[in-house]
């Protein structure tokens, strides 16, 4: 089984308590349409396992196939740096179809950011290290695509459904403590 080898820290986008027994990471691309389709579920999972589930967002973008991906994800980071990052995750995928640079001067302006300062931050690649670190680090624990799931560490070899999802964590919280 796969596992996760790029530590947890607080550089990383983390909703959820330190201490909660399941920590559920995803490498993600802002314009994979099944990161899109995942999104929702994701936020179901949050709900289904409020105070118990740790959720962390990493960036995975696939450039080759999402021109918009790495231009979202430094977005993101932006909005980050300003305290908005979960406000442009939710965002950017719940209008998915639109993305691109008028998607995120918008948003921006909506989240009260300052688009010039956006447009200078995706000049100069502000965030283009923070981007490329979560990538490098999903490339060391395996990840070939998005989204990709881990779960307390070991990635989850099933689909990203609601179901399948809950259930693997319900196994995990259920699971007798390791020693």
């Amino acid at each position: 089984m796969t596992t996760l080898k790029a530590p947890i820290t607080p550089h990383d986008h983390i909703l959820g308590p330190a201490n909660a027994p399941v920590t559920l990471v995803e490498y993600g691309d802002y314009e994979c349409p099944h990161c899109g389709v995942a999104h929702p579920v994701v936020k179901l999972i949050q709900q289904q396992f409020a105070g118990r589930l740790r959720f962390v967002f990493r960036h995975f973008p696939l450039v080759q196939v999402h021109p918009n991906a790495g231009p979202a994800a430094e977005t993101a980071e932006y909005a980050g740096a300003h305290d908005k990052f979960w406000q442009m995750h939710d965002g950017i995928y719940e209008n998915q179809d639109q993305i691109g640079l008028p998607l995120f001067f918008a948003l921006a302006r909506t989240l009260g950011l300052s688009e010039t300062g956006l447009r200078e931050a995706l000049a100069n690649g502000t965030y283009s290290p923070k981007v490329r670190a979560d990538f490098l680090g999903g490339v060391r624990s395996g990840v070939n695509g998005t989204p990709t799931f881990f779960i307390n560490g070991q990635r989850h070899e099933g689909s990203y459904g609601f179901q399948e999802l809950s259930t693997a964590i319900e196994e995990y919280l259920s699971a007798p403590a390791q020693l």
